[in-house]
């Protein structure tokens, strides 16, 4: 029986003729991962170049480049072939090649014109991971400009955003199958499982023990990681023995044999227990029966490393629908989800794509080495975040990878982006071959990139042991680490002897896994291998390399607390060895909640810097500042040595002049921290007297006092001081009446008063206010025998009379004389009598 996929197979050719471009939507099952090349080959799509398949996992291509070359009846690495980290299985006569995605972004970074290739095919490309992204963006721009004859082809089962993709690759043809599947019972938990109480190896365990003898077929078992998979087959195997059963592990990092074996047919009943690997691509033959955590393992930036970590979080709805699919493959079919129906409907609908929850260091570099320098302007079919690429771009410049402007890429850059590691690694171990240390380097990049292999202690032996290491490894904790994990690797990882030591015996071994690679990649790349025992301090300044931007400075020897390189006041971890030094920088930045309920940021992994050690990076320099001592307020001259915004070295100089002083004293009087005693109302009123009259009368032309000039203003009244003393009494208003020329003051005077002379020789205040009427407060009988209302301003502008009892409160608000004594007084006169008859009232 033909695959569903042949039913479009003369539309596919027909459609990648006619245009370059196409979406092509097919379920699970339906044969696209395997038929398409096949079928794109027979129709002589790779008469030019090759037919590239990419894969977002290693496994997936590895296991389809051998099935299609089965299929073909040839041998694989010949016509058919793959390509993923650490194994190129192709050659010469390689039509259809199979490689994973972050093997061909690099590829299509260094030759753009992808000049061995005919066809790209993004297979899975629901998953948006960055470098499919990346890469479909180059070969599309590729596509326009020097390659017209690329084809390109975005393969998925389920596309939730096919228009918007359609729309980026336009012009572009959409093929869609229908497919065939088997229908799936899928059933959920009728609570929600309590993980704490019951792990969920042994929840999945139980079930699986019930499904199996209730249904017939194999069963795949979805878990989020290794961890999980490991304790969930020792768990079945405890339950159901292996007489009836094969139980099985798949995962990337198997042997191909193991893998091969989960993938294959079995004389016995079968049960995989897989990571999300198994969730696309892949069809493990005689499944029938799953049994779905809804976890997995998700790729998200680590703001404490500083790096990409996998997490384990609830999968999307999409997933979900992935997983139950591959029952219903062959037949009829079950899906249990160990969650809620609940839970469901409250899970994402799909999982967000990479570009907006990964690092995104790596991705600019390459950009940049691709000649991409203004990565804001890269053709993204998605864009990220501007906060993430100005974060990726600070974390390069710190390296050394990009100039300070973020915009051209620099000679050690260059390097770095021929590394397939995070940018921090690629220049530990750059910086390593310099310094003859690569070998203990990759170990250090290894233990800071993997979960700590450090255990708890439980009694008081492991507290003197743990005490007596910190002892022998005062300068880092890195390199306490090292000797811990070298003790681990020397008994082989036995769980017994990983205990004796406080370490973590599985991640030990995710440490050992890692160092392997970074050694693979430095052999590759030629680095050079050759001290043996190098220096403890040459280790610590590759670190300084690796995480300039994570130097603290010990506040005090009393406390933990330090400052980092941009201004943050932060504490060193009370575990770490790292106590006598007064510089150090920290692998990772820990926050954590303390009994206040407060968050504090904690340095974790430290290790010990010199001074002299800065002095290389272009951070370090020396100048000379004028400030404000707040303990002697005084302005003070000092010379300082800084790291960032971080003083290394303060040194005294002679007092600065008045005129450096001045600026500084009047900051601190506009932020409140010197008030001057002289600086009252009267001075207030007085700069409001001159910004009204210069809006009253602009034609005399009285220059106005605005803010910048009140800061002017303040100088000049601290001007010739060196402290606060000296200015705290100083005569203000002498000053500022500086602003104005004698014609003007006497103009002001004359227009715009103080005060206004009133019957029987009593002058009233006025209290002016910008942009209202100035105001006059006087008591009634004051006046008497004012008919009419009063001006200034050359009679512009009318006073705003607030008419006040004999107690000084108001008894009526008016600019109208004329209407209040012949409407409003003779209604209040009885009264106010009545009140004060002492009072003489007309």
């Amino acid at each position: 029986m033909s695959l569903p996929i042949y039913e479009l197979e003369s539309a596919l050719t027909e459609s990648l003729t006619s245009c370059p471009r196409l979406i092509l939507q097919a379920p699970t099952g339906s044969g696209k991962s395997t038929q398409v090349p096949q079928i794109l080959l027979r129709a002589g799509f790779a008469e030019k170049g090759e037919i590239v398949v990419l894969q977002p996992r290693r496994l997936p291509a590895r296991m389809l480049a051998a099935r299609v070359a089965r299929e073909m009846n040839v041998r694989l690495g010949e016509e058919v072939g793959y390509q993923i980290r650490f194994e190129d299985i192709t050659g010469p006569k390689t039509k259809i090649r199979f490689i994973t995605e972050g093997l061909l972004l690099r590829q299509i970074l260094s030759d753009p014109t992808l000049r061995n290739t005919s066809v790209i095919l993004f297979d899975e490309f629901h998953e948006r991971n960055l470098s499919t992204d990346i890469s479909l963006a180059i070969a599309r721009q590729t596509q326009r400009t020097t390659r017209p004859d690329l084809k390109l082809i975005a393969m998925s089962a389920t596309l939730a955003d096919s228009s918007a993709l359609s729309e980026y690759l336009s012009p572009c043809r959409t093929l869609e199958s229908q497919g065939r599947a088997y229908p799936v019972e899928i059933s959920h938990l009728e609570r929600e499982p309590d993980l704490s109480k019951m792990p969920i190896w042994e929840l999945a365990a139980g079930h699986a023990e019930v499904l199996t003898r209730k249904h017939e077929g194999d069963a795949l078992i979805f878990m989020p990681g290794v961890y999980e998979i490991q304790r969930t087959i020792e768990t079945l195997r405890g339950r159901l023995g292996s007489k009836d059963f094969e139980i099985l592990p798949l995962y990337g990092e198997l042997s191909p044999q193991q893998q091969d074996a989960a993938m294959n047919r079995s004389e016995k009943r079968k049960i995989v227990v897989a990571t999300n690997v198994a969730e696309t691509s892949l069809t493990i033959d005689g499944v029938r029966i799953i049994l779905d955590s809804g976890l997995a393992r998700v790729a998200r930036y680590d703001p404490n490393r500083g790096l990409d970590t996998l997490w384990i979080e609830k999968i999307s709805r999409a997933s979900a629908d992935q997983r139950s699919g591959r029952a219903g493959r062959i037949a009829p079919g079950v899906c249990l989800r160990l969650w809620t129906e609940r839970d469901h409907q409250a899970r994402q609908d799909k999982t967000p794509p990479e570009i907006h929850r990964v690092d995104l260091s790596e991705t600019v570099l390459l950009l940049h080495a691709a000649g991409y320098g203004n990565v804001r302007a890269f053709p993204w079919f998605e864009s990220p975040d501007a906060d993430a690429l100005r974060h990726a771009e600070e974390i390069l410049s710190a390296l050394g990878a990009l100039s300070g402007d973020g915009r051209t890429l620099t000679k050690i850059g260059r390097r770095m982006s021929e590394f397939p590691l995070h940018p921090r690694f690629s220049r530990m171990l750059l910086a390593a071959e310099n310094h003859g240390c690569v070998e203990k380097s990759a170990l250090f990049a290894a233990l800071a990139q993997e979960r700590s292999i450090l255990r708890r202690p439980t009694s008081k032996s492991d507290d003197q042991f743990l005490s007596d290491m910190r002892a022998d490894h005062p300068n880092s904790d890195l390199e306490l680490l090292a000797t811990l994990w070298e003790r681990a690797a020397a008994a082989d990882f036995d769980p017994r002897a990983c205990e004796r030591f406080l370490v973590h015996a599985g991640s030990a071994r995710q440490v050992d896994r890692a160092l392997r690679q970074f050694l693979s990649i430095a052999k590759r790349l030629r680095l050079k291998t050759d001290a043996e025992n190098p220096p403890p301090e040459t280790l610590r300044k590759c670190l300084l390399l690796a995480f300039p931007d994570r130097i603290a400075l010990r506040l005090d020897g009393g406390t933990l607390r330090c400052r980092l390189a941009d201004g943050r006041v932060v504490e060193l971890d009370r575990d770490s060895a790292v106590r006598n030094s007064r510089l150090l920088l920290a692998v990772e930045l820990r926050e954590v909640m303390n009994s206040q309920k407060n968050l504090r940021t904690v340095l974790v992994m430290a290790s010990a810097v010199e001074s002299s050690w800065l002095e290389e990076l272009e951070k370090f320099q020396s100048i000379k500042t004028v400030e404000y001592d707040e303990e002697t307020r005084r302005v003070v001259a000092r010379q300082k040595t800084l790291f960032g915004q971080m003083v290394l070295e303060t040194k005294e100089l002679p007092p600065p002049s008045p005129d450096e002083a001045a600026p500084i004293l009047a900051a601190k009087v506009i932020d409140g921290s010197c008030k001057l005693k002289e600086w009252n109302d009267e001075v207030e009123q007085w700069i409001t007297r001159v910004n009204c009259l210069a809006g009253w009368i602009p034609e005399i032309s009285i220059p106005p006092i605005r803010p910048e000039d009140r800061k002017f203003l303040i100088e000049q009244v601290c001007q010739g001081a060196l402290s606060y003393k000296e200015i705290k009494d100083k005569p203000v208003l002498p000053v500022i009446q500086g602003w104005l020329s004698r014609e003007h003051r006497d103009a002001l005077d004359s227009l715009a008063p103080a005060r206004f002379e009133l019957p029987g020789n009593f002058r009233a205040r006025i209290t002016y206010r910008e942009g209202n009427a100035p105001v006059l407060s006087a008591k009634i009988q004051q006046l008497y025998g004012v008919e009419r209302s009063l001006t200034i301003a050359g009679g512009k502008v009318k006073l705003l009379l607030e008419i006040l009892a004999p107690n000084f409160r108001p008894v009526q608000v008016t600019d109208d004389l004329v209407r209040f004594w012949k409407e409003t007084y003779p209604q209040l006169r009885p009264e106010l009598q009545r009140r004060y008859p002492r009072h003489l009232w007309k």
